[in-house]
């Protein structure tokens, strides 16, 4: 089970994250979950949205290099060693995490992990075997 991420290279300049905000909320389009990772010139966004098709639609009709990838997202009790849990379940497949990012929904309730994985199909198994809550596209949000 995965969910559809937007990724896109923004250039480390003022307003340039505010532009992708304003354009996805024109089109009524909620973020979810975002990440910024940056260099010295350039960033990556990474951006979990209610409606995919549609941000990415209109990212690329404003002038952004849209990409699209799928990831795994995945809901874990908000308490010390719930990533140990998932990690190790992960570890013992084999893949290796490309790079991840995480967000509580509420203290103390439960918190979010999305993993970009070499091997996805590896992962969501041993994820899926060890009863770990994957999310998709439709319950992300929930």
């Amino acid at each position: 089970m995965t969910v559809h991420q937007i990724s896109l290279f923004l250039e480390n300049k003022p307003g340039r994250l505010a532009a992708i905000c304003r354009t996805l909320t024109e089109s009524g389009v909620n973020i979810a979950s975002l990440s910024l990772a940056d260099t010295t010139d350039f960033g990556i966004v990474r951006l979990l949205v209610d409606r995919w098709e549609t941000a990415r639609g209109v990212l690329q009709r404003a002038g952004f290099g849209v990409n699209v990838r799928e990831v795994v997202a995945l809901s874990a009790p908000d308490e010390p060693g719930a990533l140990a849990r998932i990690l190790e379940a992960v570890d013992r497949t084999g893949a290796n995490v490309e790079y991840m990012y995480a967000f509580a929904v509420a203290r103390g309730a439960s918190a979010r992990f999305v993993f970009r994985f070499d091997d996805t199909a590896k992962a969501v198994a041993a994820l899926s075997a060890s009863g770990i809550d994957l999310l998709d596209d439709s319950t992300i949000f929930a």
